[in-house]
């Protein structure tokens, strides 16, 4: 992981005005860096050159203070060059479209429309242990929030396809019709301003099943509004994907709104139909015994029975839930009962042996959570897909990520719409 520091100065020409300000927050320079060395060989690193050089002579001064060594500009550049290609998931060589990847994440977009032939060329996402990941996978640094102005300036002019997971927020429609100006304040507004300034060809977003109903539909018709009138794009009827449609064992649905730059002249759109392609958890388990930290305790077994008793006698279904071999796992969820309601049985346990702090002693039943790489695999991430961070934080990013070939099959869809490819 490259060092840089926090601040860095950046000399800005406009027109005739030099001025200088300082980036900061979210290590915008590792950002900028990354972005220009992907785009290193062709038009689009013109659009980060000036910042990624301030930002590489400030690696350059960093690596000769901390380490007491001489380092030239161009080996420098080598050696970044070569950690941002060499990574799992590179750019196709003879890419087809460009796109932009909004609210990242780890990433689920971006290998669906690199299977595609895409050139991510614009990338952002807040969370620090996301980026990580990112990072590892990528090779490149997502820029920070999209909400400031700062990091909207880094987008390029010329992309073909906006993709967007963004959060559902409700927004202040009372009295109103619905339209740009009162999606302020949410973040779906800094995509609809995205779109509205760089007119991407097509747009791509993804979003909770909930959000159909959500506010009494009010926000899903203000999104419609703003990208049918406001925005002058074909939005066909939003899609509920489940992802278990799709080649892998998970029952997530979720809501895909597609849409297209009218004068493009589309006027109809086919989502695409389910694969004969039906897994079960038998895919996607452990090949080896997971380690005895992800089996259950016996108090922590019985608790969850008692929970669920609790729930089942006021004739509620809450509570846990076992997944067989040959079923398909309940959606995978941030918090709550996430990972309870995913549990599984595992006989292959030959030491009980607790390896972390737990009342009680390991279950003799063999019930365990799912491991990271189970929930990478339900989601549809490759195993070659690196998972750098601590358990916790991978379970959040899995359980907050994009199914990805359900998105891949509905880009599949877009871009012969728009004929990409």
């Amino acid at each position: 992981m490259i060092n840089f520091k926090e601040k860095i100065s950046i000399d800005e020409f406009d027109g005739k005005r030099f001025q200088v300000r300082i980036v900061e927050a979210e290590n915008d320079n590792k950002a900028v860096l990354t972005h220009y060395l992907h785009n290193i060989h062709n038009g689009v690193s013109k659009y980060y050159k000036d910042y990624a050089l301030i930002a590489l002579s400030e690696y350059i001064s960093y690596k000769q203070e901390e380490e007491n060594i001489q380092i030239f500009e161009e080996e420098a550049l080598q050696q970044l060059l070569f950690e941002v290609e060499n990574v799992p998931f590179p750019t196709p060589k003879n890419y087809k479209f460009k796109f932009i990847d909004l609210f990242a994440g780890i990433g689920g977009f971006r290998i669906a429309m690199q299977n595609l032939g895409g050139k991510c060329v614009f990338t952002s996402e807040w969370d620090k242990e996301a980026k990580k990941t990112y990072r590892a996978n990528f090779g490149e640094v997502p820029f920070g929030d999209i909400t400031k102005n700062r990091i909207k300036k880094f987008i390029p002019d010329d992309f073909d396809v906006l993709c967007a997971g963004f959060p559902c927020q409700a927004f202040s429609i009372a009295g109103k019709r619905g339209g740009f100006d009162d999606t302020r304040g949410t973040l779906f507004f800094d995509v609809a301003e995205i779109i509205k300034k760089y007119k991407p060809k097509a747009i791509f977003l993804e979003n909770v099943k909930g959000l159909r109903n959500h506010d009494k539909g009010k926000t899903l018709e203000t999104i419609l509004n703003v990208l049918r009138n406001d925005l002058n794009y074909y939005v066909p009827e939003p899609k509920i994907i489940n992802a278990k449609d799709f080649g892998v064992p998970q029952n997530r649905e979720r809501i895909y709104i597609v849409g297209f730059r009218k004068d493009l002249k589309i006027n109809e759109f086919q989502y695409p139909e389910p694969t004969n392609n039906k897994v079960t958890f038998k895919k996607v388990k452990e090949e080896k015994v997971p380690p005895t930290k992800y089996y259950l305790s016996t108090q922590y077994v019985q608790t969850l029975i008692n929970h669920k008793a609790r729930h089942e006698n006021k004739g509620n279904g809450f509570g846990y839930a076992i997944i067989p071999d040959d079923g398909i796992a309940n959606a995978i969820v941030v918090g709550g009962m996430g990972r309870e309601r995913n549990l599984v049985i595992d006989h292959r346990i030959v030491d009980y042996t607790p390896t972390t702090h737990i009342k009680g002693t390991v279950n003799r039943d063999g019930i365990r959570k799912m491991t990271p790489r189970e929930w990478a695999r339900l989601q549809g991430f490759p195993d070659n897909f690196i998972i750098p961070v601590a358990d916790a934080s991978a379970y959040k990013q899995f359980g907050n990520s994009v199914a990805v070939p359900a998105i891949e099959a509905t880009a599949l869809k877009i871009l012969e719409t728009v004929k990409l490819i």
